[in-house]
């Protein structure tokens, strides 16, 4: 942030988490922001300064699942160490998350948390998928978090295609935003600018390639985030974001840059199917197998009905 006075509140802290805090009994500990997640180690933020922050051996003794680590978006309880050093001593209950299952594992992945809205990323060439969408609108539902669907690249294609693109969203998923984008052309980018609020978190999400950090080095108004040279075979610039970061606009709103995922598994799919799709509910019960992640399995009912949709 380029202002010189900043408050929690700036970072995206509210009263649900100071009552939690109050719960905890943490009140003794300042309070910070993970804002990047790297290998056993933490970069988080408070009013004045980052730290590099670890966990507690204890914490780590009494982890059960990855859910108990900090992820970018938490607010934390540090004891802060000389030379910008910090121990993180406690992690604020979350008041929204976003998680998916790693791949041909049980275990949950979590993406981020404490996110307002997440801006679910397609670019308009060979990356557009309708069931993709789909996917991780389950996601934000199970989060309980706001989706934004952004078409990005629309240099790509005509204005013509874009509509029954638009059009084709539209009458799949009801009262769904859409915001059309150009990194090359700036189309669509005030649009945008205008969806993020002062304190409040977005996170991008996407598959690779698709123009998440080109679109957050256009926010910021800089290069930040380092891109590739684009691909003379794909057209894609291939961006070097390999953890999750946490950044902050000019206008006062937070995004994170997160790691394009390959594949879209549902956490939690009775609860965010749900919500969302009663038919693929339905579909569900019809699956081969009780934890069918509907990517990939024999059998399945809802990768079944979408190969006939399309």
């Amino acid at each position: 942030m380029s202002r010189t006075k900043i408050d929690l509140e700036d970072l995206g802290y509210s009263d649900f988490f100071e009552s939690e805090r109050k719960k905890l009994e943490l009140i003794k500990y300042p309070i910070a922001r993970v804002i990047a997640e790297y290998k056993e180690v933490y970069k988080v933020k408070d009013t004045n300064q980052e730290y590099l922050a670890r966990i507690t051996g204890k914490q780590m003794f009494t982890a059960t699942k990855r859910e108990d680590y900090p992820a970018v978006g938490d607010w934390v309880a540090i004891e802060k160490l000389p030379e910008e050093k910090a121990i993180i001593r406690g992690i604020l209950p979350r008041k929204t998350i976003l998680k998916k299952k790693y791949s041909n594992k049980q275990e949950n992945q979590t993406i981020a948390t404490n996110i307002d809205t997440a801006f679910i990323t397609e670019a308009m060439d060979k990356d557009y998928n309708l069931n993709r969408f789909e996917r991780y609108l389950v996601l934000t539902e199970e989060g309980n978090i706001n989706s934004t669907i952004i078409l990005n690249k629309t240099d790509l294609i005509s204005n013509k295609e874009l509509k029954m693109r638009i059009d084709e969203i539209r009458n799949r998923f009801n009262d769904i935003d859409i915001v059309s984008t150009s990194a090359i052309t700036e189309q669509g980018l005030d649009q945008l600018i205008n969806y993020i609020i002062k304190g409040k978190t977005y996170c991008f999400l996407g598959s690779s390639g698709v123009g998440k950090s080109s679109l957050i080095n256009k926010l910021l108004g800089q290069d930040e985030i380092k891109i590739r040279e684009i691909s003379v075979s794909t057209g894609k610039g291939k961006h070097t974001t390999t953890s999750r970061e946490m950044y902050f606009l000019e206008n006062g709103g937070i995004v994170i840059d997160n790691p394009g995922t390959r594949e879209v598994g549902i956490a939690n799919a009775d609860t965010g199917i749900e919500n969302v799709f009663d038919e693929i509910s339905l579909l569900f019960k019809n699956c081969k197998f009780s934890d069918c992640t509907h990517l990939h399995e024999p059998g399945c009912a809802v990768l079944k009905s979408m190969e006939e949709k399309n």
